[in-house]
C-alpha cells in the first residue's frame, strides 16, 4: 500500500513540476529571449561567430582545437566548433565505461525513468510547438544546411510530432513484455525488451535536427546511455537541442555530445566499446565501421533511390510536381532523394519531362529552393555529368550548369537542378551500370524509359542496386483493372456451390505491373500508388532500408525496439516440486 501511495505522490509532484515548467516559460517569454538558447540565429556572422561546445559527464566543455566553419551562402567564417582530438577522448571513453550493460533503466531497474522520459517528451513537444522556438530551429537549420524555410520547418514539425507520439505512458509501452505458459505449474517464460547500455549515435549533415533527435530519444527511451556525434558542419543545431532537452528535464549526465573528426570518433568507438552503434551516412564508412565494431552496428546508409512510373497515365501535373520535389528539394541532399526515374512508354509520350523541367527552373537561390551542395563540388558534379553524356544515346534534359551570381564558397557545390537521359539498354551494360548508379548527393537525377515487355529489364536494374532505402511505384493499377490487369476467371454455375448464388470460382489470376514491381524489389520504405513519392517521410511510419540485417529504422515503436533494444527471456520456475520427487538416473 505504501508503494502505491509513494507512486501517487511522485506523479503528483511530477504534475506540479510540469505546471511550473509551462508557467515559468510563459512568464519569461515576454521578458527574455528563448531561455535555453546560447545563440541568436540572425546575429551569427563573421563579426559575431557562434560557438559549439561538447558535453561530457554532465558538463559543457570547450576545447583547445577550434574548427572554424564557413557560412555556406557567403563564405564568411561564422561558427567555431570546439573539436575533440585523439588526445582528449578519455573523458568520453570513461563516461561510456561507467554505464553497465543492463543500461540506465530496464523493466526491473529504475522503471520510473520510463515516466521521466514520457514527461520530457511532453515538455519538448510543447516547446517546439511555440512559434518562437520553432522558428529558432528552422532558421538555425537554414543557416548551416541551406534549404527552403518550408523544408527546414518540416524537420521541426516531424520532431515535434515525434515527441507528442512518445509522451505520457507511450515510453513504457515500448518496453511491453509478454508471457508464455510453461510445462508445469509454477513455470512461465517472459520476454522483455532490454537495453544495450553504452551506445553511440553518428548522424549526417542533411537533417541536422530530425535524424539525431529521433535516434537519440529512441536510445534513451529504451534505457541506453548514448554518445552523440553529429556532422560538425551542422552540430550547432543539435547542441541547442540538447540545451532544450536539459531545460525540459533531461538529466545532464544521460547523454554525451561530442564534436570531432571521423578518425577521433573511430578511436572512441574502439576504446569505449559501445554495445551498439547507430550510423547514418555513407556506405563506405558504414562498411568500415561494421568491420571495426565486429558487427555491433545498425545502419541507415546511402540510397540510390528509384521511382517507376506504371502504364496508367493520369494526374500529370501532380506526378511532375512530386518528381520535382523528390529529386530537387533540399538541393537533392536527402538519403531518400529520387536518383533515377523509370518511365513507362506511355509517360514518354506525355509532356511530363517538360513539366518537371519547368518546375525545376522555378527553383532559385534566393528562397533556398536550390542551394549549396555540401559534399560535392561544382566541378565534381559537372565531371560526372560529362562522363554520363559520353554514353551512347544519352542527353542532357535540363540543367547541367553552375548557379550564377552567388557567393557560395568553392568547397561546396552549386549547380542548377539537372536531369540526364540514359537509354535503359545502355544502363544495363557492365561498363556503364556503376557509373549511372553512382549516388550524387545533389540536385541530379537519371531519367530513362521502358516498354511494357522491358519491365523485367527494369526489375533487373533494381535488383543489381546495392542500397535499398526508399522507392516509389507510381501506378493505380488495382483501381483500374481494365487497363493493367490480366484477369482470368473460370466460373461454373452450381456444382459445388462454393460461392453465393451457386457460383464457384475455381481459378483467379491477377497480374499487375505494380504488384510485380513491389513483389520483386526490397526497398525498406516503398510508396505505391498514384501519389507515391520517395521523400518526405513523416514520423508515423517506418523509415529505413531493407535487405540487410544491419538495417536500422527510425521514428516508430518498431524501429525503436529493433535498433535500441534486444530481447531478453526470463523463465520463472518456482515450483511446487512433485510429491515424492527423487533424483533420477544420469542422462
Amino acid at each position: 500500500m505504501n508503494r502505491f501511495l509513494y507512486c501517487g505522490v511522485m506523479r503528483a509532484k511530477a504534475y506540479q513540476k510540469g505546471l511550473s515548467f509551462f508557467n515559468s516559460f510563459n512568464l519569461s517569454r515576454s521578458v527574455h529571449s528563448i531561455p535555453f538558447a546560447t545563440v541568436d540565429v540572425e546575429e551569427i556572422s563573421g563579426s559575431q561567430p557562434a560557438e559549439v561546445h561538447n558535453l561530457v559527464q554532465g558538463k559543457w566543455k570547450t576545447s583547445s582545437n577550434w574548427n572554424t566553419l564557413l557560412d555556406p551562402l557567403n563564405g564568411e567564417p561564422f561558427i567555431k566548433v570546439a573539436e575533440v582530438d585523439e588526445t582528449g577522448i578519455q573523458p568520453f571513453v570513461e563516461s561510456l565505461s561507467k554505464c553497465p550493460k543492463h543500461g540506465l533503466h530496464n523493466p526491473f531497474k529504475a522503471p520510473e525513468r520510463y515516466l521521466l522520459f514520457g514527461d520530457i517528451s511532453v515538455k519538448a513537444a510543447h516547446m517546439l510547438s511555440i512559434p518562437k522556438v520553432s522558428d529558432f530551429f528552422t532558421r538555425l537549420i537554414q543557416r548551416v544546411a541551406p534549404k527552403s524555410y518550408k523544408q527546414a520547418l518540416g524537420e521541426v514539425y516531424v520532431t515535434q510530432k515525434f515527441f507528442e507520439n512518445f509522451s505520457g505512458d507511450q515510453v513504457r509501452f515500448l518496453a511491453r513484455s509478454f508471457a508464455v505458459p510453461g510445462d508445469h505449474l509454477g513455470q512461465q517464460s517472459h520476454g522483455f525488451r532490454w537495453p544495450y547500455g553504452p551506445v553511440a549515435i553518428i548522424t549526417p549533415f542533411n537533417f541536422p535536427l530530425e535524424i539525431p533527435v529521433l535516434q537519440l530519444m529512441g536510445a534513451l527511451y529504451m534505457g541506453n546511455k548514448p554518445i552523440l556525434k553529429v556532422d560538425s558542419k551542422v552540430s550547432i543545431v543539435m547542441e541547442q537541442m540538447m540545451r532544450l532537452l536539459h531545460y525540459c528535464g533531461l538529466p545532464a549526465e544521460d547523454v554525451d555530445f561530442i564534436n570531432s573528426d571521423g578518425k577521433t570518433m573511430n578511436k572512441i568507438l574502439l576504446e569505449g566499446n559501445p554495445r551498439m552503434t547507430l550510423f547514418t551516412g555513407s556506405s563506405r564508412v558504414a562498411d568500415k565501421l561494421a568491420v571495426d565494431l565486429k558487427g555491433r552496428i545498425k545502419l541507415e546508409d546511402a540510397g540510390f533511390d528509384w521511382k517507376v512510373l506504371g502504364p496508367d497515365v493520369q494526374e500529370e501535373d501532380y506526378v511532375a510536381w512530386v518528381c520535382d520535389q523528390d529529386a530537387y528539394a533540399c538541393s537533392g541532399q536527402k538519403c531518400s532523394a529520387q536518383s533515377i526515374l523509370f518511365m513507362h512508354e506511355n509517360w514518354s509520350r506525355t509532356s511530363l519531362i517538360s513539366k518537371i523541367k519547368n518546375l525545376a527552373e522555378r527553383r532559385k537561390l534566393e528562397d533556398l529552393t536550390v542551394g549549396p551542395v555540401l559534399t560535392f563540388t561544382t566541378e565534381a558534379m559537372l565531371e560526372h555529368l560529362n562522363k554520363l553524356l559520353q554514353i551512347p544515346g544519352s542527353k542532357l534534359l535540363f540543367g547541367g550548369e553552375p548557379i550564377k551570381n552567388h557567393s557560395i564558397p568553392s568547397i561546396y557545390g552549386a549547380i542548377k537542378p539537372t536531369a540526364v537521359y540514359v537509354p535503359l539498354e545502355e544502363i544495363m551494360k557492365e561498363n556503364t551500370y556503376e557509373l549511372v548508379t553512382r549516388e550524387i548527393f545533389g540536385p541530379f537525377q537519371i531519367i530513362t524509359d521502358y516498354k511494357k515487355e522491358k519491365l523485367p529489364m527494369v526489375l533487373d536494374a533494381l535488383e543489381r542496386m546495392h542500397a535499398h532505402l526508399t522507392a516509389a511505384v507510381v501506378s493505380n493499377d488495382p483501381l483500374f483493372l481494365q487497363a493493367t490487369f490480366s484477369l482470368s476467371l473460370s466460373l461454373s454455375l452450381g456444382g459445388g456451390g462454393l460461392g453465393h448464388d451457386g457460383i464457384s470460382f475455381t481459378s483467379i489470376k491477377l497480374c499487375s505491373p505494380m504488384m510485380e514491381v513491389i513483389g520483386k524489389t526490397v526497398n525498406g520504405t516503398t510508396y505505391a500508388g498514384l501519389r507515391a513519392r520517395t521523400t518526405g517521410a513523416p514520423q508515423n511510419h517506418w523509415f529505413g532500408p531493407a535487405g540487410d540485417p544491419r538495417g536500422a529504422g527510425i521514428g516508430t515503436p518498431e524501429a525503436i525496439k529493433l535498433v535500441w533494444s534486444c530481447h531478453r527471456e526470463i523463465i520463472y520456475d518456482i515450483g511446487p516440486m512433485p510429491r515424492n520427487w527423487e533424483i533420477p538416473p544420469s542422462t
